[in-house]
């Protein structure tokens, strides 16, 4: 069978090609790609080409298959698994295998297994591990969301806090607690937002910086505080670039107490290092931004975590039972992944998104790999319309949902495009 994926040569160089994939095993399954959010992380793999601690050393000739944000559809099973999964069934997947220490991953390691592409493979290893999951969910764009959204839950349920009595530790971030997001008006952040509200460890206040007016502008629109406190939980945006002496003002939020869970969702150090003057008695600071500079550092306070039990983590990736969270709650309605996204695309669109994803402002960049289209910014879609019936409709449909990607308007791409779900 053909396929059409966007592989990856060497650093920067990314070729969107057409090849064939060989027969599967009797340990395989084939798929078909639908949809495929971009990440960071791919771009920070596309600047090290090689030289990333997960891409094989001989990509020049056996290039890999970028993506590992996607969902499909399955189209064909191999005898070993024949009882278990089935041609037409819905399929989520989780990435981080770690597959007896391997850091081999979909999107960074394999010739035939990743997400931005028509059609891949998937290995053994990923059934074996239980990372292949059954997906009812209406849209497959959730299904993709439902990585980035499982690396957000593990780090809230990676925060933890000590007790004095008998040393043991309690998981989660502090219920009824002080959560500060840093940096938080990005996707992910407003993921993070989304999910601390329905937590079971509920908080009773998430605050939420950033220096940009236009994207707290956003995040407040699609997240309200009145949606918030509807659940329990004071939301607040603040900008610290206009505060004065934001440690002392964003303490004053607190009454004076602290915050007893911090991310750090942008990787600078200032920003972290204001963090950590943050803290509560018993804070924990989650560093969830992942830098590229391998030096990256900055300073904390020994003698807060000495005598004041703060307390310095990071979290990377989730697990299947996160992914399995995240889909849970999407399909609940509880969570809502549509809040990351601000562009859509299609597969001829990938390649130069992804080298160019730090310059390109707004949130997740959402990809549909059956078709070729444009990245465009969804707020685009109103002006467009005035002279293309595509972009009319998705600007209907999305209008409908407080200006958020949906189902219907996935549903409307697959239809103008002519794709079989």
């Amino acid at each position: 069978m053909k396929t059409k994926a966007v592989r990856m040569y060497g650093t920067r160089d990314l070729r969107l090609e057409e090849f064939e994939l060989p027969e599967i095993k009797d340990d395989e399954i084939l798929v078909k790609v639908m949809s495929d959010s971009i990440c960071m992380s791919t771009y920070k793999l596309a600047e090290q080409g090689k030289n990333h601690k997960r891409a094989p050393k001989n990509i020049d000739t056996n290039p890999i298959i970028i993506g590992h944000e996607f969902a499909g559809v399955i189209v064909k099973v191999g005898e070993k698994w024949k009882d278990q999964f089935k041609p037409g069934q819905k399929f989520a997947q989780q990435p981080a295998l770690n597959y007896k220490g391997s850091l081999a991953s979909p999107g960074y390691s394999y010739e035939y297994f990743g997400g931005a592409c028509t059609y891949c493979i998937i290995p053994h290893e990923v059934m074996e591990l239980g990372c292949l999951m059954n997906y009812e969910g209406d849209s497959f764009f959730e299904a993709s969301l439902g990585e980035p959204m499982s690396c957000i839950i593990g780090g809230y349920h990676g925060n933890y806090h000590t007790n004095k009595v008998n040393h043991d530790l309690k998981t989660g971030t502090k219920e009824d607690g002080n959560i500060l997001i840093m940096g938080g008006c990005g996707p992910m952040g407003l993921g993070a937002v989304s999910y601390g509200i329905q937590f079971e460890n509920k908080p009773k206040r998430i605050v939420v910086t950033d220096v940009s007016d236009d994207k707290i502008k956003r995040a407040q629109e699609v997240i309200t505080p009145e949606y918030a406190k509807e659940h329990g939980v004071e939301l607040l945006y603040v900008n610290t670039a206009a505060m004065a002496d934001p440690v002392a003002e964003l303490m004053e939020l607190t009454d004076g107490h602290g915050y007893d869970d911090v991310f750090v969702y942008v990787p600078i150090r200032q920003v972290a290092e204001m963090a950590d003057q943050l803290l509560a008695f018993d804070g924990c600071l989650n560093f969830f931004a992942g830098p590229t500079d391998n030096q990256f550092k900055a300073e904390v306070n020994l003698y807060n975590v000495h005598y004041t039990s703060a307390h310095i983590l990071g979290t990377t990736g989730g697990n299947n039972d996160d992914l399995i969270e995240a889909n849970e709650l999407a399909a609940a309605g509880k969570i809502e992944p549509a809040v990351m996204v601000t562009y859509v695309g299609g597969i001829d669109s990938i390649a130069e998104a992804t080298l160019n994803l730090p310059n390109i402002p707004g949130g997740k960049k959402l990809t549909y790999t059956q078709f070729d289209m444009p990245l465009t910014a969804i707020e685009d879609f109103e002006e467009l319309g005035k002279t293309d019936p595509l972009f009319k409709k998705l600007d209907e449909a999305c209008k409908r949902n407080r200006g958020l990607w949906n189902a219907e308007a996935e549903n409307i791409l697959f239809e103008h495009f002519g794709v079989e779900v």
